[in-house]
């Protein structure tokens, strides 16, 4: 019969460098240890299938690549890291042309209201650049979900909460002259939750990756 696991490990190890990423890089995606998946590499151990089918995703492969020795030539690992940057660098690219475009379009409001209305007061058209910034805010959260490490959506939410009470406690002041400070009183329970909502998914995965040490 034969052994699998030096095909699987030689398979494993060649998808994450060609993929450009370390094994503790795939450890975090995989909910594992990165002892786990060094074991792996090393034909010490096989991963579940339930896992193996979530390396062939992660790597878009199928399971049958996975546990065959044999297969069409690869990508040098060289161009696939440098293919990597190129799409690393093109999702950044996006992520900021997209945030500077919302920047552009309440640059554009400024000055047609600016013009339309040049007696009216300036403050007023000026909140487009305030409400400007929590919009920036859930451009960002969006792509960096699709994209980048959700570790970081964690603090871009708090930033588009606190950003969103404060262009609501403007519009108070400038629009109607209230002083609505109270208005910040939501974001310390908001705060609260989103910290000790990441504590309870990093909880979750410390079990699993300890588990599967």
């Amino acid at each position: 019969m034969t052994d699998l696991k030096p095909i699987i490990a030689k398979n494993i190890s060649e998808l994450r460098v060609q993929k450009g990423i370390t094994q503790i890089d795939l450890a975090e995606q995989l909910n594992y240890s990165d002892k786990a998946v060094s074991k792996w590499e090393r034909g010490e151990s096989l991963p579940d299938i339930s896992v193996l089918y979530e390396i062939a995703n992660l790597f878009e492969v199928s399971l049958d690549y996975l546990v065959t020795e044999d297969h069409e030539p690869n990508i040098p690992s060289s161009i696939a890291t440098q293919l990597k940057k190129r799409r690393k660098f093109n999702h950044i690219f996006i992520t900021i042309l997209s945030i500077l475009l919302v920047w552009l379009i309440a640059t554009t409001f400024f000055v047609i209201l600016e013009y339309a209305n040049s007696s009216g007061p300036v403050i007023t058209h000026a909140m487009l650049f305030i409400y400007a910034v929590p919009i920036s805010f859930l451009l960002w959260l969006i792509f960096n979900s699709i994209w980048f490490k959700q570790r970081r959506n964690y603090l871009i939410i708090s930033f588009m909460i606190w950003s969103i009470l404060a262009s609501m406690y403007l519009t108070a002041l400038v629009y109607w002259h209230y002083n609505a400070w109270e208005i910040f009183l939501i974001g310390v329970p908001g705060q609260a939750i989103i910290i000790f909502w990441s504590q309870i998914k990093s909880t979750k995965a410390f079990k699993k990756f300890t588990k599967k040490k």
